[in-house]
């Protein structure tokens, strides 16, 4: 798919644990605050591209795009792969990790 791979739940913490990917959840900042996945870093959607300057010290991993459902973050994993980035989604977004009883941070 043109937006990257689609990860599960078990290869988004397989990358993480072998420091091959890096989390980014793209949703609003409140909603980061309420939970996510740990290390994740919060970039929300609406200021990826300006912010995008941020992930370049991440440039030789993945960047794994997590949302609440799974449903935005193919089309921005999209524009980080033209940016030149390996980029990826947790498929099914946050609520397929709570769904597997993976733990959130607050």
């Amino acid at each position: 798919s043109r937006g990257g791979r689609s990860l599960s739940t078990g290869e988004l913490t397989a990358l993480v644990n072998s420091d091959q990917g890096v989390v980014v959840d793209i949703r609003p900042a409140k909603d980061f605050a309420a939970g996510h996945i740990v290390g994740a870093l919060n970039i929300p959607q609406d200021k990826l591209t300006a912010r995008v300057g941020e992930l370049e010290k991440h440039k030789a991993k993945t960047i794994i795009l997590v949302d609440a459902l799974g449903q935005h973050s193919g089309t921005h994993a999209r524009e980080l792969l033209k940016s030149g980035f390996t980029a990826a989604k947790l498929s099914g977004g946050v609520s397929s990790w709570k769904a597997d009883n993976l733990p959130l941070v607050k």
